[in-house]
């Protein structure tokens, strides 16, 4: 990689060069690369952003950017991802969230990339997912209820399709008619049946598999509406304060995470852990901790698991530069010059 002149890849790019299979199958090596300590990630990094409030005071948190650094030993790549969470850019014509990742040589320094790190987020986000939910769901599972149909739900659901044979998927969505309209365009992409849901209940009564991708701040899914056995994907809660699940479901089941400080400090038993209800020891394990067979999955049928994802940079760090590498070898992209 050295002496290489640095490459920019846009959106459209990116999409031709990756897809959710190879999401899923770098997303699996860099979970056990991490399991076994190859990887130096430190904690996102939030800078929160001032509002005004109806009142005319300023307060923080309901927009924010992430610094994401992570250093990967095998094959060598060090970079970061710089991501923003705007919730109201909807109401704009922009995505909620949009990210660039900046790939460097951890050799020299040298600065190998600048790639546009929204699809990637989108794409290594259900992989991720998909990861855990093969690692511990029941493989007979064929029911999904998602909780959320925004930008990422298709991709969640896509990764969930290449490791299950799913039957149907039930669709809830805050606003009236997003569930319909979600599955309507959504339905083209995936063979199982879509099918939008009046409420959340409805949504996740007797599915197999759970999926939660809002930005919730109060909890969306009750224990009562759990049927046993069923895997659970809580991937909306990535920052502090959010929730999107009753505690008594993390109590009464095996959490698996993918990072454990950042799980603790903004993923989904972030309030929970803060207010008493779970403690950090009861984290069963990460998915690197799984899928290195150091730390057993679903042991029962009737065994309830949650995955915690909170997005891990190694992950855009990961792809990044497998995007970076494949680019050049077709000759994709734009060479540019700093200095």
């Amino acid at each position: 990689m050295r002496g290489l002149t640095p490459l920019i890849l846009t959106q459209r790019e990116v999409r031709r060069l990756l897809d959710m299979r190879a999401a899923l199958r770098l997303v699996a090596q860099a979970f056990l690369a991490q399991a076994r300590g190859e990887v130096v990630m430190p904690p996102k990094l939030y800078l929160p952003l001032p509002q005004a409030s109806p009142v005319g005071r300023t307060s923080y948190g309901a927009s924010d950017f992430r610094a994401m650094p992570a250093y990967l030993a095998h094959p060598p790549a060090c970079g970061m991802k710089w991501v923003n969470v705007h919730p109201g850019n909807r109401a704009k014509g922009l995505p909620t969230v949009m990210a660039v990742i900046l790939i460097n040589d951890p050799r020299t320094g040298a600065l190998l990339g600048i790639l546009d790190g929204t699809l990637v987020t989108r794409l290594r986000t259900g992989a991720a997912a998909g990861v855990a939910a093969k690692a511990l769901a029941r493989p007979d599972s064929r029911i999904v209820g998602l909780v959320g149909c925004g930008a990422q739900a298709l991709d969640q659901l896509l990764a969930l399709e290449a490791g299950f044979r799913l039957r149907q998927i039930r669709v809830w969505g805050y606003d009236p008619g997003e569930a319909r309209r979600f599955c309507r365009g959504a339905q083209r992409h995936l063979r199982a049946a879509l099918v939008p849901a009046a409420g959340v209940q409805r949504c996740v009564e007797g599915a197999n598999l759970i999926v939660t991708i809002t930005p919730s701040r109060r909890p969306l899914v009750k224990r009562s509406w759990v049927a046993p056995g069923t895997h659970i994907n809580a991937v909306g809660a990535d920052a502090p304060g959010k929730q999107e699940l009753d505690p008594a479901i993390l109590r009464d089941a095996r959490v698996v995470v993918d990072d454990r400080e950042q799980a603790i400090h903004g993923g989904e038993i972030n309030v929970p852990v803060t207010q008493g209800l779970f403690r950090p020891r009861d984290i069963h394990a990460t998915v690197g901790e799984v899928l290195l067979g150091r730390r057993p999955g679903r042991t029962r049928p009737q065994q309830i698991t949650v995955f915690d994802s909170t997005g891990l940079a190694v992950h855009d760090v990961a792809v990044g530069t497998a995007l970076l590498a494949r680019a050049r070898h077709l000759g994709i992209g734009r060479q540019f010059q700093l200095s």
